[in-house]
């Protein structure tokens, strides 16, 4: 017997709205329902500009007015004109409203933490938690221009590393690669680009160049939650309109043909298989594409 896939989505959205308290007056018995505490929580994270805030969490114009007058009348926040544009407003977190946000952020980690403990299989827990995120959030995933040292940039690559080790037949060792160096993926010489989920890093790719007119497109990875979303493809598009404000006139890049989605995604947006044009010993299939 197959189940009703409508019931399935309509139980798993009960069991969320329970668990996390979305019907509660006092969400994490706080006093306040969820909705002026994900407001408190937008702007404890560094989110100032109210309208901003408001599309992020997906309220009407009156709803979040509301919200954001009782979070003032409590003397948890103040609202004031935005400094570069009157016509906006900020909001940001009073002495009082910081401390209210710390104590947010200690019961959600615990009550996060508690989700995990109840399962004998957190990863997988975490792993369909990450797919259901992604998904729903998918209109929200940003692609930012990041160092490709920083924290989130390296977080993908060795993602992208230990995908390539379990997928190569005969692994993968990135000293062996011809590993770009940093100052080849950062402006004016190329870019590195890391797709953003609520603050979370779930893809990334390179364009690395030397100040010619060609370049290369490196470490193309989407995280296995966010596949199947348009996501490598938006990634490479980025990276393509860079290559053009750089004045770079033909991109190239390699793979290997144990990467298959790549090849057909490379085949699908105007690439052209070439001969090698490198040493590295692990890539079997070479494309360029003039902008």
């Amino acid at each position: 017997m197959t189940y009703d896939p409508v019931a399935r989505v309509r139980r798993f959205n009960r069991a969320v709205t329970s668990e996390v308290g979305a019907l509660d007056t006092s969400f994490l018995g706080r006093g306040r329902p969820l909705g002026a505490a994900r407001v408190l929580n937008s702007i404890g994270r560094g989110q100032s500009d109210v309208a901003v805030i408001r599309d992020y969490l997906g309220l009407d114009s009156g709803l979040m007015s509301r919200l954001l007058r009782s979070l003032e009348e409590e003397g948890l926040i103040e609202t004031v004109p935005n400094p570069q544009d009157a016509r906006r407003r900020v909001a940001r977190l009073t002495e009082i409203g910081r401390c209210e946000f710390q104590a947010y952020e200690a019961l959600s980690n615990a009550q996060a933490k508690s989700f995990l403990t109840r399962h004998r299989r957190p990863d997988e827990l975490l792993r369909a938690m990450d797919i259901v995120a992604s998904s729903l959030r998918r209109e929200q995933i940003v692609i930012e221009e990041k160092d490709p040292r920083h924290e989130d940039a390296s977080y993908c690559l060795r993602e992208y590393y230990g995908e390539l080790a379990r997928r190569f037949e005969k692994g993968f060792e990135v000293s062996l690669s011809r590993d770009p160096d940093a100052k080849d993926m950062i402006r004016p010489r190329g870019a590195f680009l890391v797709a953003m989920s609520d603050g979370l890093p779930i893809g990334c790719v390179g364009l690395k160049g030397n100040g010619g007119e060609v370049a290369e497109i490196k470490r193309l990875w989407v995280a296995p939650s966010a596949r199947g979303l348009g996501l490598a493809r938006r990634l490479m598009t980025a990276a393509e309109n860079i290559a053009r404000e750089l004045s770079i006139k033909l991109l190239r890049l390699d793979t290997n043909s144990a990467l298959p989605e790549a090849t057909q995604l490379y085949r699908g947006t105007g690439w052209s298989e070439i001969d090698r044009f490198n040493d590295d010993p692990y890539p079997d299939t070479f494309f360029e594409k003039r902008l």
